[in-house]
C-alpha cells in the first residue's frame, strides 16, 4: 500500500503513535517516516536525546515520547517533511498540529482552512493559529493549526481556499502548476507516470515527495479513479545534501 500509494498502512501509523496519556500531557513529535532511507537529520537536530542514535544510516526513527519536548527542531531539518507534532493539552475540546509547509504563499494566522488527512481527503475546519517561516532559507516553515482534539492524529495537511487554483505549483523542482497539470488530463494523459514523462513532474531532486500525491489527487478527480488503484511510478527516496566539513570531520583548528 505504501510503495504504491505513499499512504501508511493503520499498522504503520499506530506504530509511531504516542499513547493518549502522552500526548495528552503536552506536545510531542510523531515521525511518520515508515521506510529505510539514508537520512538522519531528525536525530543530529534533536537536543533532548528523544531520537535514539542511529547504528546504520538507513535506520528509520526511534522517538523516546516521554523525552521528547515537542520543540520542533526536527520538523525544520527532516528533508522527507516527514514530522509533525501533536499538542492535545491544548484545551478541553482542541488539539494543536505543527507541520511543515513548503507552498506560498504561506497562510495568514487567523485564517480558517480545510484540514485534510493522509488521503488528501478533508477531515475538519481547522484555524491556523501561527506560521514560523524558517529563518535560513535550508529550513521548513511550520504551519501550527487548531483542530478538533478527536482528529489530532488525522489531519496531516491543509487547504486554502484558492489552493487549487490554477496558478498553484504542483511540483516546484519543475515549475508544473495546477492549470498546466489539468490541461495535461484534459489531452488524455491519466497515469502518474505519463504525466511525470511529458512535464517532468517528480523528476527533480525530491522526487515528487511533494507533487506526487497531488498529481494523483487531480487526476482522481478528474478521472474517477480511486487512488489506491493508480498505477504508480518509480522513484528515488529524497536524500538531504551536506556540507563536505560535515564528511571530513574534526575540530575547527585541524
Amino acid at each position: 500500500m505504501l510503495e504504491k500509494t505513499g499512504i501508511p498502512t493503520k499498522e504503520d501509523i499506530a506504530g509511531v503513535t504516542p499513547s493518549a496519556e502522552r500526548r495528552g500531557r503536552g506536545p510531542v513529535a510523531v515521525i511518520e517516516c515508515y521506510q529505510r532511507i539514508p537520512c538522519n537529520p531528525c536525530y543530529t537536530s534533536c537536543r533532548f536525546g528523544a531520537i535514539k542514535e542511529f547504528e546504520d544510516i538507513n535506520d528509520r526513527p526511534e522517538l523516546d515520547f516521554d523525552k521528547c519536548t515537542g520543540c520542533g527542531q526536527c520538523i525544520v531539518n527532516c528533508p522527507g517533511l516527514s514530522i509533525f507534532i501533536i499538542d492535545e493539552s491544548y484545551s478541553d475540546k482542541e488539539a494543536l498540529v505543527k507541520m511543515p509547509y513548503e507552498f506560498l504563499p504561506l497562510p495568514k494566522e487567523g485564517s480558517f482552512v480545510t484540514a485534510l488527512n493522509r488521503e488528501g481527503a478533508p477531515v475538519c475546519r481547522a484555524k491556523v493559529v501561527k506560521v514560523q517561516n524558517a529563518k535560513y532559507q535550508d529550513r521548513t516553515p511550520v504551519v501550527i493549526l487548531a483542530v478538533p482534539k478527536e482528529y489530532s492524529m488525522e489531519v496531516r495537511f491543509f487547504n486554502e481556499e484558492d489552493y487549487y487554483s490554477d496558478n498553484t505549483y504542483v511540483c516546484r523542482c519543475e515549475e508544473l502548476t495546477m492549470g498546466e497539470l489539468r490541461e495535461l488530463i484534459r489531452m488524455g494523459y491519466r497515469t502518474v507516470d505519463e504525466i511525470k514523462r511529458i512535464s517532468r513532474a517528480g523528476m527533480g531532486p525530491c522526487q515528487g515527495r511533494t507533487c506526487r500525491q497531488l498529481i494523483m489527487q487531480e487526476l482522481a478527480k478528474a478521472t474517477g479513479q480511486e487512488m489506491k488503484d493508480m498505477p504508480m511510478t518509480t522513484f528515488r527516496p529524497p536524500v538531504k545534501t551536506i556540507k563536505l566539513g560535515a564528511l571530513l570531520g574534526g575540530g575547527k583548528d585541524e
